[in-house]
């Protein structure tokens, strides 16, 4: 199972490329795509992000749906029509497109986010103000796992 870990800090330059954390590229080793998937979270100012093995997993859950209900439709459209095939170059660098980094606010850095089987691409001060609300929201609530 694929494991995207930890929190690391790269350079975007000016072309819009920046170098996927090598730990993310070993998690994807052996994938029918060289590259992540990235589209715009609808929850959160941030891209998600995936290896190709989880985007057909998800693919597979949306087919579970009723073929036209709006459920399948807003899903559909808000995940596959947005989702980007970002390969890898020579350097395990990607290159985010311009609705990329507008919609995560990103400028000069990019922060990447193991979230378990994916992980999440942010403005690193954006991502540091939404972790401190989470811990804050698990010290509230007694959140724990089983």
């Amino acid at each position: 199972m694929t494991l995207f870990l930890s929190t690391f800090v790269n350079k975007l330059d000016k072309k819009g490329r920046v170098s996927v954390p090598a730990s993310f590229r070993l998690a994807l080793t052996g994938q029918s795509f060289q590259g992540i998937i990235a589209f715009r979270s609808f929850k959160l100012p941030a891209i998600e992000g995936m290896g190709m093995d989880r985007m057909q997993r998800l693919s597979a859950s949306v087919d579970q749906l009723d073929l036209f209900s709006d459920a399948q439709d807003d899903l559909t459209a808000s995940i596959f029509s947005d989702s980007q095939m970002l390969a890898f170059d020579g350097d395990g660098r990607v290159v985010l497109n311009q609705a990329l980094i507008d919609h995560a606010k990103i400028q000069d850095n990019v922060a990447f986010v193991g979230r378990g089987a994916t992980f999440q691409i942010w403005n690193p001060h954006d991502f540091e103000v939404h972790q401190q609300e989470a811990r804050q929201r698990i010290l509230t609530n007694r959140e724990t796992l089983k």
